[in-house]
């Protein structure tokens, strides 16, 4: 028996070769490879049986030969403030969430690369889960795709990977979602709407500088102090913030660092000095972000005025910094808090 294909774990240009092949086999005309082509991402079906275009026969084969496969969502909670969490169940069980931003002149998508993650930093539930597995990129750029078929969503104008997991650690097939999401005959999401977030794994830093498209960097960095990075974030003693600095003076694209504000952890003067010359140096932005209250930890977030204060400190320092707000804290919106929530839910033990 023949193992069917899945067209949209493919990049555009060899998901359009394979259809095209797919066609010509049938004695089919050209025509109907362009029709099919464009259901995949240009103008998602949810199934063939919506492909009222097509010969019966064709959605029959279609369905049997490529079918559509489908993130399964579980769970959605919409905030007070419009945000939304999915939590999306793969065919193997494992769960993944995504979260939806509007904003008034923009809509946000926040994806998953992974389902949980191998570097528990210690103010992150989905660090908490351990590691399970990679997405695939059709996994990965699918969460875009289920958005573009819920009426209530649509395509966003910005796509964020800072959900579950960590982007790099999962670079083959993050690196093919790029461009899946990025190529017009895919979503079409202009590179520099397009942020990857990561602690920083310098060989897979180098391989995403390679690329020609300008994507946005953002490095979780949440401490400009080694010592104290180290506490909060292990991966500091494998790659250390002397050796990702080296590596990111090299990058041509733009640098944000995402710095969650933690009480007594990296919100000190001697923390702010540290981050507005690393920041400066870099020409880098500085996004704070208050903590998002997650079970399983005893860190607190530093206060409203505390972190207005380190804000404004670092802007007479010369640091271009924003102070993010916190989106759905009604609904769980912190990365992995649905997911274990799910899972306790279900009575399966979350460490």
């Amino acid at each position: 028996m023949t193992t069917p294909t899945n067209w949209l774990d493919l990049i555009p240009s060899e998901a359009e070769r394979s259809v095209r092949q797919w066609v010509a086999a049938r004695g089919e005309p050209e025509y109907r490879s362009r029709q099919i082509f464009r259901y995949l991402w240009q103008h998602p079906l949810p199934s063939w049986s919506a492909a009222t275009d097509l010969p019966k026969k064709m959605v029959a084969d279609l369905t049997t030969e490529a079918p559509i496969p489908r993130l399964a969502l579980e769970t959605q909670q919409v905030a007070r403030d419009g945000t939304v969490k999915n939590l999306w169940r793969l065919h193997d069980g494992k769960a993944v969430e995504s979260v939806w931003i509007p904003g008034r002149d923009r809509a946000t998508l926040c994806i998953s690369s992974q389902a949980g993650c191998a570097y528990a930093c210690a103010f992150c539930a989905t660090g908490r889960m351990g590691f399970e597995r990679n997405l695939t990129a059709w996994e990965i750029a699918g969460q875009v795709r289920e958005a573009v078929l819920d009426s209530a969503m649509g395509l966003p104008t910005n796509v964020v990977f800072m959900g579950m997991g960590e982007p790099l650690h999962n670079w083959k097939e993050v690196s093919r979602s790029l461009t899946i999401i990025n190529d017009a005959r895919g979503l079409g999401i202009g590179a520099r709407r397009i942020t990857v977030s990561t602690i920083g794994i310098i060989p897979r830093l180098k391989e995403l500088a390679r690329r020609p498209e300008q994507f946005r960097l953002a490095i979780s960095l949440h401490a400009a102090i080694s010592e104290r990075r180290a506490a909060l974030m292990p991966v500091e003693k494998k790659y250390p913030i002397a050796q990702l600095t080296t590596v990111l003076s090299e990058f041509r694209k733009r640098i944000t660092f995402e710095y969650v504000m933690i009480h007594g952890a990296n919100d000190t003067r001697a923390d702010a000095d540290a981050l507005s010359e690393l920041a400066k140096n870099l020409r880098a932005m500085v996004n704070l972000l208050p903590l998002h209250p997650t079970a399983g930890n005893d860190l607190r977030p530093t206060p409203k005025d505390d972190i207005r204060a380190f804000a404004a400190y670092l802007k007479e320092k010369g640091v271009n910094v924003t102070v993010r707000r916190s989106r759905g804290l009604d609904i769980d919106a912190a990365c992995g808090q649905l997911r274990v929530q799910s899972k306790q839910r279900r009575g399966v033990q979350v460490k």
